[in-house]
């Protein structure tokens, strides 16, 4: 695994670390809550290099919707559901159900997601969410295909489902 994929996997480690001591949950159950966040952080990194994209090439007085997103592959992701802005919530926001939120609002905008992706954040404390936020946002997004072969390899119960 290279550099990029030891920070994963130890960032991924932490996550784990986090929900077996701040939680109820099996390690079989980490799972759900950790790779729904992986999938904000990533879908959110995608979405910021296609606005960048967007913005650059923006001509006349069309409006950028979701098609544009869409069109390049990309889910649309409204301000509620960025990863960039769950990371910034106030002390004292729900965090369990602004990511839950989150959730809802990427199956709204993007149909293929219905009933897809998970909504039980509400069952964490605050403070256990916004540390796995903050490990999640410490996972460096310059690896593009080793993401996916690198969660997938990982020897341990976070992805052993």
């Amino acid at each position: 695994m290279n550099h990029n994929g030891n920070n994963i996997e130890s960032r991924l480690w932490a996550a784990a670390d986090e929900l077996r001591a701040n939680s109820k949950l099996k390690s079989s159950e980490y799972s759900v809550p950790v790779l729904g966040l992986v999938f904000l952080r990533y879908a959110d990194h995608k979405f910021q290099a296609a606005v960048k994209e967007l913005t650059g090439q923006r001509g006349g007085r069309r409006k950028i919707g979701p098609a544009d997103y869409q069109a390049r592959g990309v889910l649309y992701l409204p301000e509620i559901a960025r990863f960039s802005a769950l990371i910034q919530l106030p002390e004292g926001s729900n965090i369990g159900s602004a990511i839950n939120d989150a959730m809802r609002a990427i199956e709204t905008e993007n149909p293929d997601l219905k009933d897809v992706l998970p909504k039980t954040y509400n069952r964490f404390e605050n403070s256990l969410l916004k540390e796995l936020l903050k490990t999640m946002n410490a996972v460096p997004m310059d690896i593009e295909g080793r993401l996916r072969q690198d969660i997938r390899i990982l020897p341990w119960p976070l992805c052993n489902e």
